[in-house]
């Protein structure tokens, strides 16, 4: 009898000892399971059944061109419950090389509200927009009703992107979301171009872009096949935002899907490419890119990107990474502040040969766990070495030379959802101006 009171005394502890990352990772797991690749399948089939869904094309067809597309993408994602839908929308006049007539360019904005009390923004996008080289195999930007079902570039993108918003509209969030089907890309990357000058002129606060382009593909056109691995790109240097949202997604991603590699690349995109995530880097806002493991060029802006060439199981698992990245993110705390107001790393060397750490935070700290303090080798791609700072705004690393090491901080909710690493960047050093008159 003893022996089975103690056993049940020591599985109600055991219960009770259930930490808030152990839960935290239930939840997340269930959202992976949550992805449904027949809904992915459905979304891929009817965006490619358009035709094509080039920026000049057929903007009054309800089922041919870029026009019906859209409409039928608006309306999918009006049916999620808790997003607020809108177009963001623009007159272009004839310009440059691509625009050979003047349009209107719609990006479509799906906003899930966070209950931050302070704004918080996270964009996830991908864009619904086609093109296909003419009958010569060479572009041609007058052909805008060439067949171009872009399966592949990029409805994976956006039935990733439909499916993401339709398992995370149920959960409440202290981060907003923005779940954005861009136009124009192909174009030059208008549409992102023109979001991400309105999120800086607003002077919002975009803590993370996720783009997903090309999801879907594991078979390149050597003949390999890859589908445990995603390319993930995010701008130089080491310790830029950018860089520090690709570990982010790799460190969550990996840990609940450990089948899937997310493997970092230490560039912003692949040579002579860009994505909707390069406006935003530009505007100063961190970015990365998710992106297959393997390209087909053979069918890349063809009338053979079609959704027979293309793994959906793959495209579902990218999602399922990026899902539970968004999700983590918009639950956590937001990043400490290791930055003065006028820009200057709040890091000094104690008394000596210590590295003394300062932060503020802009949240509630009753509401956290505690702080955490990492470290790594400047050379190093990944954190190597992590400390509890508790509640306190401070932390000194004793004999450590702030020269020698890169650090950084984040916030740990009590739900257990940890905020962003918030780095010491070294800022950069000014010209000088010096008044002289040179003596000969």
């Amino acid at each position: 009898m003893r022996r089975i009171l103690i056993f049940l005394v020591f599985s109600i502890g055991i219960s009770f000892l259930l930490s808030s990352e152990f839960d935290r990772d239930i939840l997340l797991r269930k959202v992976c399971d949550s992805i449904s690749e027949e809904n992915i399948y459905k979304t891929i089939k009817a965006l490619q059944d358009f035709g094509t869904r080039n920026t000049l094309s057929e903007q009054n067809s309800e089922n041919f061109g870029i026009g019906g597309a859209r409409r039928w993408l608006f309306d999918e994602f009006s049916k999620i419950k808790g997003l607020k839908v809108s177009y963001d929308s623009y007159f272009l006049p004839k310009q440059g090389r691509r625009i050979v007539k003047e349009t209107e360019l719609h990006n479509i904005v799906a906003i899930k509200e966070g209950k931050s009390k302070k704004e918080r923004i996270i964009i996830v996008n991908a864009h619904y927009d086609t093109i296909s080289v003419s009958k010569d195999g060479r572009f041609h930007y007058e052909d805008w009703n060439t067949p171009a079902p872009g399966a592949n570039d990029d409805a994976s993108g956006i039935s990733a992107l439909l499916e993401i918003a339709r398992v995370l509209s149920e959960f409440e969030t202290e981060a907003t979301i923005h779940f954005i089907a861009f136009a124009g890309e192909e174009q030059g990357l208008i549409g992102s171009t023109l979001y991400a000058g309105k999120m800086k002129n607003l002077s919002k606060n975009v803590e993370a872009v996720i783009t997903m382009d090309m999801i879907s593909n594991v078979k390149g056109w050597n003949g390999f096949l890859e589908s445990s691995r995603v390319r993930v790109f995010s701008e130089d240097p080491n310790d830029s935002p950018s860089r520090e949202l690709a570990r982010y997604v790799k460190r969550i991603g990996e840990r609940i899907l450990p089948s899937m590699n997310v493997d970092l690349i230490f560039r912003a995109d692949r040579f002579g490419r860009g994505g909707d995530h390069t406006p935003f880097v530009l505007e100063g806002f961190p970015g990365i890119r998710f992106t297959e493991a393997r390209e087909n060029y053979s069918i890349q802006h063809s009338p053979e990107d079609t959704i027979e060439n293309l793994s959906v199981p793959y495209c579902a698992n990218v999602a399922r990474i990026v899902a539970v990245s968004v999700l983590s993110l918009a639950m956590a705390p937001p990043p400490p502040i290791v930055y003065d107001e006028n820009q200057n790393p709040l890091i000094g060397r104690g008394k000596g040969y210590d590295a003394h750490l300062r932060w503020k935070f802009d949240g509630e700290i009753e509401n956290l766990s505690e702080f955490r303090v990492y470290m790594k080798d400047t050379k190093s791609p990944f954190w190597e070495r992590s400390y509890s700072a508790g509640k306190e705004l401070e932390f000194v690393l004793k004999d450590v030379s702030i020269d020698d090491w890169t650090f950084g901080v984040s916030a740990v909710g009590k739900n257990g959802f940890e905020s962003l690493i918030s780095i010491y960047r070294m800022p950069q050093r000014k010209k000088g101006e010096i008044v002289y008159k040179e003596l000969k």
